[in-house]
């Protein structure tokens, strides 16, 4: 029996996403980076939406897919390198995600409700942008901020403040809420500097 398209989109991005060469991790299992992030997300959308359509589960799946082939290196140091990198990176996973969904046979309003959620358009206006940033947020601190912090001990206590305060205003009011009621596991080594960053 044939896939249906959602399904066949869902193994695509699944697997370009195990050609990851780099390799985390997780629950005793060594994982391609980039498809562990996927499963990561749709986890936590499914406890935070479980009601989402299905377009809305392409684009938070695929929000990172193929991420290891634009590298932040590959862009110029500091702030404006970072917001190039960001910039074209969205529209890479964009685009690429609509070449899957081309091939299962969704069509152009499909495609462009997708690559809009996916690049994060006017987010605080399209809820289908608010929805993949506010997964995104939620899977980085259950699951990245830690990890994160270990990696740059030369941090001050102020700028970590300030890092986690814009992951935070970011997030929708629904996202705050669900934090707050314990739905998420928060890295304990952080819970302090975190209760500062949102008050």
């Amino acid at each position: 029996m044939s896939q249906q398209p959602f399904e066949q989109v869902i193994s695509l991005i699944d697997a370009v996403n195990c050609d990851d060469p780099n390799r985390e991790i997780a629950e005793n299992k060594e994982w391609p980076k980039e498809h562990l992030y996927a499963e990561r997300m749709s986890e936590m959308l499914a406890r935070f939406k479980p009601d989402a359509d299905e377009l809305l589960k392409i684009a938070v799946h695929g929000q990172h897919i193929q991420r290891w082939k634009s590298p932040r290196s590959d862009y110029p140091m500091g702030k404006q390198g970072y917001h190039q990198w960001r910039t074209n990176l969205y529209t890479f996973h964009a685009e690429s995600v609509a070449s899957l969904m081309v091939q299962a046979g969704y069509d152009e309003i499909a495609l462009d409700r997708v690559k809009s959620a996916v690049s994060k358009k006017s987010i605080k206006i399209n809820p289908d942008s608010q929805l993949v940033e506010d997964i995104a947020g939620l899977v980085f601190i259950e699951h990245y901020m830690l990890a994160f912090a270990e990696k740059h001990p030369e941090y001050s206590q102020e700028k970590w403040i300030g890092m986690i305060s814009k992951t935070w205003k970011k997030m929708s009011n629904d996202a705050h809420q669900f934090v707050l009621a314990g739905k998420i596991k928060l890295p304990a080594p952080l819970l302090e500097l975190i209760h500062q960053a949102i008050g």
